[in-house]
């Protein structure tokens, strides 16, 4: 999977996992369809009055989201 390869080439792994809330990507999760959401910055607490983000995270995150553009 090209995520996974950019992440590994910028020193970090992608897991996979399996989370609630609404998504277009849960159309495809369900068909059993390799799919790819969550491009985001990382934090915790979603839509909650404790929701963050991981401030450190975001320059990993745009470096990914911006070498997977790259190899489109």
């Amino acid at each position: 999977m090209k995520a996974r390869s950019v992440a590994s080439e910028l020193g970090f792994q992608l897991e996979e996992a399996s989370v609630g809330g609404g998504s277009d990507g849960n159309f495809t999760a369900a068909l059993g369809i390799p799919t790819l959401d969550g491009l985001g910055a990382e934090g915790k607490g979603l839509h909650a009055e404790h929701e963050h983000i991981l401030i450190d995270s975001l320059p990993k995150r745009a470096a990914l989201f911006a070498n997977l553009l790259l190899r489109l």
